[in-house]
């Protein structure tokens, strides 16, 4: 399956979805989005339909979707779920970065300094 293309599929089934997500999110996702990604340079969205998954934020520009994986993301069940979405993501052209709520917390600087790296690699690298 090959969907290298300017607009992304989504399930319109879940938008609904994704806005109760935004209403709920964690407390990890909103330090990110609240503290970080609300304000940065170039547009983030939260909370994204994607084909049939919502990606927890996303950049179209860069071509990016950040993952913040809480305890469900650690069990077997949790770990290929991840795989399986991620490589439909990437049939998009996209590439998928993960944080644990754990690194959201312990090493906030660090994780918006590898955001903005790989955001301006992109960016480089495209001409943009």
């Amino acid at each position: 399956m090959n969907k290298k293309r300017m607009s992304l599929d989504y399930n319109k089934n879940n938008i609904f979805y994704a806005k109760q997500l935004r209403k709920n999110a964690t407390a990890e996702e909103n330090h990110l989005w609240y503290d970080f990604l609300s304000k940065y340079e170039i547009r983030f969205q939260r909370q994204k339909a994607i084909d049939n998954f919502i990606a927890d934020f996303y950049c179209h520009k860069a071509k990016l979707v950040i993952e913040i994986d809480g305890s469900q993301h650690y069990t077997a069940d949790g770990k290929n779920k991840d795989e399986f979405r991620t490589e439909i993501l990437k049939g998009y052209d996209l590439k998928v970065i993960r944080f644990t709520n754990r690194m959201i917390n312990e090493n906030f600087r660090g994780v918006c300094e590898y955001i903005d790296l790989t955001v301006k690699a992109f960016l480089r690298e495209e001409g943009v």
